[in-house]
C-alpha cells in the first residue's frame, strides 16, 4: 500500500478497505480512542493525500482518535473509471469507510476539496456527525471563471500529466511572502501531489466544477461548525470561507497562513482544532 516518490512516502495511510462500490480506500487510523466517544476525520485537499495532515496527526493523535483517508484518485486509494467524481461520491466513500470501521458518529473537518466533501456528507448524513468544519474551503459553488479554470486544469492534466500541473499549483497554495521559508514543505507537497492519478485529478476537477451552493448546510445546521481561514490565502479568500454562519459556528482566521495551514503553521492550527474538539 505504501507509495513513494523520490524515496519519500506520499501517504501516511497504513490501512486499506474495499467498499461495497468496489473503491479501495487507503486510510490512516490512530485507533486509540483515549476514552472519547467520537473520532476526528480529516479530509485532505485536491492533489493531496492523508500526508497533508502528518504534522496535525503528530500534534493531536495522543488526545483523540484520528482517521485520515486518501480520497479516491489520490494517494494510495484506487481511481475508479467514473469520468466525474462528484462531491456526493466522495461523501458516500466516507460513509462506507465509517461503516467499515464501525464508527456511528464523528467530527469531520475538510481542507479545500475536503471541505466540499464535508458539506456533501453533512447534507446527506447529519445524524452521523458530532460536528463538522471547513479549513480553507467554502460552501459557495464555483464562479463562471472558476468553472473555466477547472476546464483548463483538466485540459492541462490531459496534455501534460499531473506532475507539471502540481508543480504549478503547489506554490500558489502557500503564503507568498513565506515561500523561501516554506521550501521543504513545498517540496513535500509536490511529492504528495505527484502520486495523484491522472484520471483521478481530472475526474475530481470536474466534480468540483459541478458542486452546488451549500451555504444552507451551515446556516441551518444545529451542530457545532468550525470555519478556518488563512489571512493570506490566495485560493479561497477569508470572506468566502465565512460567507455562511450558523447558530453554533466558530470562526478562526490564521494571520500567517495561506491555503495550507496544516503545513504552514501546524502547531497553531492543531491548537485551534483541539480547542474546537474540547468544546463539543
Amino acid at each position: 500500500m505504501e507509495q513513494n516518490v523520490d524515496g519519500k512516502r506520499v501517504t501516511i495511510a497504513q490501512e486499506e478497505v474495499t467498499l461495497p462500490s468496489g473503491v479501495k480506500l487507503a486510510y490512516f487510523d490512530s485507533k486509540e480512542s483515549h476514552g472519547l466517544h467520537t473520532a476526528l476525520v480529516l479530509l485532505h485537499g485536491y492533489c493531496g493525500s492523508s500526508a497533508y495532515w502528518e504534522k496535525i496527526v503528530d500534534e493531536m493523535a495522543a488526545s483523540i482518535r484520528i482517521i485520515a483517508p486518501d480520497a479516491r484518485g489520490h494517494g494510495a486509494s484506487s481511481s475508479p473509471e467514473d469520468p466525474t467524481y462528484t462531491m456526493e461520491m466522495f461523501a458516500e466513500d466516507l460513509a462506507g469507510l465509517l461503516d467499515a470501521l464501525g464508527i456511528k458518529k464523528a467530527i469531520v473537518l475538510g481542507h479545500s476539496l475536503g471541505g466540499y466533501i464535508t458539506l456533501a456528507f453533512a447534507e446527506r448524513y447529519p445524524d452521523r456527525l458530532d460536528a463538522f468544519g471547513l479549513i480553507h474551503s467554502s460552501p459557495l459553488p464555483d464562479s463562471e471563471t472558476a468553472k473555466e479554470n477547472r476546464d483548463k486544469a483538466v485540459a492541462a492534466i490531459e496534455a501534460d500529466g499531473v506532475g507539471k500541473f502540481v508543480d504549478g499549483l503547489i506554490p500558489k497554495l502557500f503564503a507568498q511572502d513565506r515561500l523561501d521559508d516554506m521550501e521543504p514543505e513545498l517540496r513535500r507537497c509536490k511529492s504528495i501531489g505527484y502520486a495523484t492519478s491522472k484520471h483521478g485529478a481530472m475526474a475530481t476537477a470536474r466534480g468540483m466544477k459541478a458542486r452546488p451552493d451549500r451555504r444552507s448546510v451551515i446556516r441551518e445546521s444545529q451542530l457545532p461548525v468550525l470555519l478556518v481561514a488563512g489571512a493570506q490565502d490566495g485560493i479561497i479568500p477569508t470572506v468566502n470561507t465565512f460567507v455562511a454562519i450558523g447558530g453554533n459556528t466558530t470562526k478562526v482566521e490564521l494571520e500567517q497562513a495561506g491555503h495550507m495551514s496544516m503545513q504552514e503553521c501546524s502547531v497553531q492550527l492543531a491548537e485551534e482544532l483541539a480547542s474546537f474538539v474540547r468544546s463539543i
